[in-house]
């Protein structure tokens, strides 16, 4: 590999200059022999960043933290959250860093970011560092959430750090590049709120409505006018979750987004069969944060932040409850409206108010899927050939068949669109066999599955020939699936 310099990458370190007693001026830790895994080319050049330049020896130090530009100032952010529903006012960047801000070719400000670049004062006894799988984990999943026009963070780049990571076993550690619109949390205003300094808290409301929502500016009373804002941000996120199937698994504050964007793949995974009881994360054994449970989560979240912006919302905690109760209680009807018509447009059903028909169609479509033990990504998508007369697909997949049958000739008598239908199924999604697969390749060194998947998943709306296994149910014998989140 070649020594040449740095890539030229301007970094700002306005998060560390406009909120400092939110960042801890911090390095990365040494890595002994950094080796590229796999680079996002599209995402660096999007970013303004050369990617021959990120493959050279400097560009790999740069992407694990050990060698920054010249007046860069990478910090280790602090936040607060409830995990699992207890509050820890001191939570913060454990083993991450944000290295600073760059604009991007579109002009937006976007944070690039590690995550296992080692301990920080927020470690908490962690060793700060992160393991391979996890690590691609996170890149094959957040790549693929974006392919499919749901609001997240990006990956850049996953590292190999020549340094080995003790889990259960020893193994091979990595950092990953991270790209964000901004790593404001719900945690950043509980930890702001925590201290008692109501002028951090108005300079971090500030910052949020500058970067995310600055519209809110101009409203007679911006606090308020932000939460509304990111309300109706989550509202749409988590819908377009549910709509997918998709699990987060750590739905914790500190990891709820001020811009709407899904942060933090740790214990994620897409669901097998339809069951809004499933859980996949090994350490929620309550449930808290199951598939059915997430818009529920998500209001709570968001109460939390409405919690902490009361003392900005008005100088009268009694009429600041009164005005964040009232926008609080706007989430479940946004959420319905969001969730309804992705329903509608996965059923190929023109978009407009609810009825009582397409209200009674989902409703039913949903025990159907749940009773039988539906993939519902393969239904769906198999629905598309339904509509274009071909009902056989679909109704492989079910036991119930005069249900089944029933419903398909309801819903053909209202003349779906098999056209649009195909632009909102998706194909191929991270299948939760064929990420382990992927990941454990590449633990031993083997990167090629990894490829494959990342292949599927990056066109998930495009059926093509030769990638049939990764439009295919999970197999009999893979059995229940459980994921970690890394540390």
């Amino acid at each position: 590999m070649s020594v040449a310099p740095a890539p030229t990458v301007a970094l700002q370190g306005r998060f560390a200059r406009e909120l400092p007693e939110m960042a801890v001026p911090w390095q990365a830790a040494e890595a002994p022999a950094p080796e590229l895994l796999v680079l996002n080319e599209p995402l660096a050049a999007e970013l303004g960043l050369d990617p021959a330049a990120l493959r050279t020896d400097a560009g790999l130090r740069l992407l694990v933290g050990t060698a920054v530009p010249d007046g860069a100032t990478p910090v280790a952010q602090a936040y607060a959250g409830h995990q699992f529903g207890g509050f820890n006012p001191r939570l913060g960047d454990g083993r991450a860093l944000l290295l600073g801000e760059l604009v991007d070719g579109a002009g937006r400000l976007r944070d690039l970011h590690l995550k296992g670049s080692g301990r920080t004062p927020f470690a908490r006894g962690g060793d700060g560092l992160a393991a391979v799988g996890p690590m691609l984990r996170e890149y094959v999943v957040s790549e693929a959430m974006h392919a499919l026009g749901i609001p997240t963070t990006r990956s850049l780049a996953v590292v190999a750090t020549g340094r080995p990571v003790r889990r259960e076993t020893l193994l091979p550690g990595a950092v990953l590049a991270r790209v964000a619109s901004s790593h404001l949390r719900v945690g950043s205003f509980q930890y702001a709120r925590a201290t008692g300094d109501v002028d951090l808290l108005r300079r971090l409301t500030d910052v949020a409505i500058a970067r995310h929502h600055p519209a809110a500016a101009d409203a007679d009373v911006p606090a308020l006018a932000l939460f509304e804002a990111v309300l109706a941000a989550q509202a749409s996120l988590v819908a377009r979750w549910m709509l997918v199937g998709f699990v987060h698994g750590v739905m914790n504050t500190d990891n709820t987004t001020i811009s709407g964007e899904t942060i933090d793949y740790g214990p994620c995974a897409f669901l097998d069969a339809f069951d809004p009881a499933t859980v996949y994360s090994s350490i929620d054994t309550g449930g808290r944060y199951a598939y059915g449970n997430q818009p529920v989560v998500a209001e709570w979240n968001l109460a939390r932040l409405a919690e902490a912006l009361l003392p900005l919302i008005d100088e009268e905690q009694e009429r600041a409850v009164e005005l964040a109760v009232e926008a609080l209680g706007r989430f479940r009807g946004q959420y319905s409206a969001a969730w309804s018509a992705g329903m509608r447009a996965k059923l190929g059903l023109p978009d407009g108010p609810d009825d009582e028909v397409s209200t009674a169609l989902v409703d039913d479509l949903l025990v159907l899927l749940q009773t039988d033990h539906v993939d519902g990504t393969i239904f769906h998508r198999a629905l598309g050939a339904a509509a274009r007369g071909d009902v056989e697909p679909v109704r492989l997949l079910f036991l119930d068949l005069a249900g089944i049958d029933g419903w398909l000739a309801r819903w053909r008598a209202l003349a779906p669109d098999a056209d649009a239908m195909d632009r909102v199924n998706p194909v191929y999604i991270p299948r939760n066999h064929l990420v382990e697969e992927a990941l454990t390749a590449a633990t031993d060194g083997d990167l090629a599955p990894l490829h494959r998947l990342l292949e599927a998943v990056s066109a998930p709306f495009d059926e093509r020939p030769g990638l049939e296994r990764y439009a295919a149910a999970a197999p009999a014998d893979f059995g229940a699936y459980r994921t970690f989140c890394g540390t």
